[in-house]
């Protein structure tokens, strides 16, 4: 006897859905396959996989021959600066530039020869027909030789710039008794007095002196004043310098 099972309509369509398609078409279709499909539309492209791990090193390749090039590899990186070279062949002179402006006047030099070194000289003559003042020197303004300037026509002194032996002389013209003192730094060297004998006449003498460097010579004249006229000179120069 065969008992029958009813189930629910809700749960038999569940089960009928488990049973594979395949035994559905075995069971209920038995006949021949139809034409396959269509192709379907493409799929979206997949990402991207993930890197494989890296590889062995492979085999050492076989020497290329010396006559092979291959590609040319990537410029390298820049080695540090090696030390200079020697200087190169000097050039050819350049161009003359332009002519600059002149410079300052530099200071003056020695004299080049021994005659110019050392020279001291001057002749000089009185202007006036006055007397000179007594006890004061006797100024000579006319310079007649005077190119070093060691006599100073505004003093009536000659000051010694080279020490040496010199040699000092003097010619007066006098109208009255007159003597003459020669003086180096206040102290009398040699007294020249010549008294009238005629109306007009001449009074003169002459001294070696030692001179340093910065001493003064003068003429002087005392109560006895009677020096005129530009016949009245004063000589003195350098003989021996030391």
């Amino acid at each position: 006897m065969v008992t029958r099972v009813l189930l629910p309509l809700g749960l038999s369509l569940a089960l009928l859905s488990l049973i594979p398609v395949a035994l559905l078409q075995t069971s209920v279709c038995s006949g021949n396959y139809g034409i396959p499909g269509l192709p379907g539309t493409p799929g979206i492209p997949g990402r991207d996989g993930r890197d494989g791990l890296k590889g062995s090193k492979g085999e050492r390749g076989t020497p290329a021959s010396p006559a092979t090039h291959g590609l040319k590899g990537d410029k390298g990186v820049s080695g540090f600066k090696g030390a200079g070279g020697k200087n190169g062949p000097k050039g050819p002179p350049g161009p003359v530039g332009e002519k600059g402006s002149a410079g300052k006047t530099g200071v003056q030099g020695q004299s080049g020869s021994h005659k110019h070194m050392y020279q001291s000289a001057f002749t000089v003559a009185r202007l006036t027909n006055d007397y000179p003042g007594k006890s004061s020197p006797v100024k000579f303004t006319k310079e007649i030789s005077n190119k070093q300037k060691d006599y100073d026509t505004t003093t009536g002194r000659f000051t010694c710039r080279i020490s040496g032996l010199y040699y000092f002389v003097f010619h007066a013209s006098q109208t009255a008794n007159l003597c003459v003192v020669l003086y180096m730094d206040q102290v009398k060297k040699a007294i020249f007095c010549e008294h009238m004998s005629n109306k007009h006449q001449v009074n003169s003498g002459g001294v070696l002196l030692d001179v340093k460097k910065g001493q003064q010579v003068w003429l002087e004249v005392n109560d006895y004043n009677g020096m005129v006229a530009a016949d009245s000179v004063f000589t003195g120069f350098l003989l021996f310098p030391d």
